[in-house]
């Protein structure tokens, strides 16, 4: 990592915060893709699911 030492402790402070915050917003971006994927499961029926795939092996 010799272009971070490189850089002034000011310059370093503020990569080092960038990159935490980008990070977080990533996670953040991600928990929430997760959740409405999990809303999604939580609201189908599984009888429903099970009766539309019977159908489309019967039609193929």
């Amino acid at each position: 990592m010799d272009f971070f030492d490189d850089l002034s402790p000011t310059t370093q402070i503020i990569v080092s915060i960038i990159g935490v915050s980008l990070l977080f917003l990533l996670v953040f971006a991600n928990s929430k893709r997760n959740t409405s994927n999990q809303r999604g499961r939580r609201t189908r029926k599984f009888g429903e699911g099970l009766s539309k795939k019977m159908k489309e092996r019967e039609n193929k």
